[in-house]
């Protein structure tokens, strides 16, 4: 991710937990393969055939590329600014139990989308805390340890 927006060259990237539809992935091409850097790089690497649209993980297995992501709810209310990537990662972090990490081709900069909330301009430090603490997730006995950004990331209820 570093490498690829040092370079400009967008990407987004859905983690899932199993819960992302079937439809999102039978959109793209089926990877079904080990995760390595080299092959992220060569999928968003622009003009190559999978570069548009979104690339879909789950347990430790790019499993497609070039999926189609929905559009989120309340389009209307998202920066104009925000392009069709991080729109569409918006989408799928409102219908799935994902998280979805975007790299800006326009800007480099990237962001990471979770229940209809996106975290913009994330350093890699950042980035990895954030991971960290979605994919360990607290205890029940640390609930009342949860930091801020943990309690935004839940589950919104409303746009309001």
């Amino acid at each position: 991710l570093q490498n690829m927006s040092k370079n400009d060259i967008g990407a987004i990237i859905v983690l899932s937990s199993g819960n992302v539809p079937e439809r999102i992935l039978e959109s793209g091409v089926e990877i079904n393969s080990d995760i390595t850097s080299q092959l992220i790089e060569s999928i968003f690497f622009p003009k190559t055939p999978l570069h548009d649209g979104a690339m879909i993980m789950r347990d430790g297995k790019i499993l497609a590329a070039a999926c189609f992501l929905p559009k989120p709810d309340k389009e209307e209310d998202i920066d104009k600014k925000l392009g069709s990537r991080h729109r569409a990662a918006l989408g799928v972090s409102e219908i799935s139990d994902s998280v979805t990490i975007v790299v800006s081709e326009e800007t480099g900069i990237i962001s990471m989308a979770k229940n209809g909330v996106l975290i913009r301009r994330l350093d890699r430090q950042n980035l990895f805390n954030l991971l960290q603490e979605e994919i360990v997730p607290p205890a029940e006995d640390e609930e009342a340890d949860i930091s801020p950004l943990q309690k935004l990331m839940r589950p919104r209820l409303s746009w309001t």
